[in-house]
């Protein structure tokens, strides 16, 4: 069945088939650059649940939800509400996104960033890092076995960490036999793009124990972040409360919570 990730997929990869950069030529940069700020580290570092606070201007689904927003002005919002990582959309054509988004917000703060895009070759992995991402994201639903494990042994290779998002046991098995340790469950239904709250609490017992765990989408206030937390998630990664809070700061503080 069609989901709408295919069509954002499909994109990318029609964009991937056209870059006739070389991989050989850009690696060697890639790997001179300063060490990354260590978002799994960020997140491990935590004694409660560490929120991801995503900067995110429009969504598929939703049309433009802070079209005009300054990446600067909410990364620093972000970091002064306690924020542990920034999550940054590149994707331009469907997320109003862009690497400067990603490269204003992380010069405006401390936080580790992950590129939030949709990773479909190596190149884009040594994009990332090259943009200043410090974590790239790797959508299994998205990927083979054999570009999931050469797109993860890049990025460990480049600095980078990979946050793996996954949607359902076999696709967590994947993740883990590629080496993950840094893994996201998306509570979004690919089909039905609607969000699923009993996903992520269904699947938390089932992530081990050394494994930085995450749940992402349809994490609407403290309620959601405490009942994810209460299963064993290390963080929530949260995009749309937040980033059309009127009180970006006071939304992070009932989300992290006591």
């Amino acid at each position: 069945m069609t989901t709408y990730l295919d069509g954002i997929i499909e994109h990318h990869r029609g964009v991937a088939a056209r870059d006739d950069r070389s991989l050989a030529d850009l690696l060697p940069a890639a790997r001179a650059l300063p060490p990354t700020r260590g978002f799994a580290a960020a997140l491990r570092s935590r004694d409660g649940l560490g929120v991801i606070a995503e900067i995110k201007r429009r969504s598929p689904s939703r049309g433009d939800l802070a079209i005009d927003l300054d990446p600067i002005e909410v990364a620093r919002a972000y970091e002064r509400g306690g924020a542990a990582c920034l999550s940054v959309l590149t994707d331009g054509p469907h997320f109003a996104g862009s690497a400067e988004d990603l490269r204003s917000a992380r010069g405006g703060c401390d936080l580790p960033v992950l590129r939030k895009d949709f990773t479909v070759s190596e190149l884009d992995v040594v994009d990332a890092r090259t943009m200043g991402a410090d974590c790239v994201l790797l959508i299994a639903a998205a990927l083979d076995d054999t570009e999931l494990g050469a797109f993860h042994r890049l990025a460990t290779d480049l600095g980078l960490d990979a946050l793996v998002e996954v949607h359902d046991e076999p696709e967590l098995e994947r993740a883990l036999a590629v080496g993950a340790d840094l893994v996201g469950v998306n509570q979004r239904d690919l089909v039905t793009f609607e969000v699923d709250h009993a996903r992520a609490l269904r699947m938390a017992a089932a992530i081990p124990g050394h494994v930085v765990s995450v749940a992402e989408s349809g994490v609407r206030g403290g309620d959601d972040a405490r009942a994810l937390r209460d299963a064993g998630y290390d963080a929530v990664l949260v995009g749309e409360s937040l980033v059309t809070s009127d009180d970006r700061e006071s939304m992070l503080a009932e989300l992290i919570g006591p």
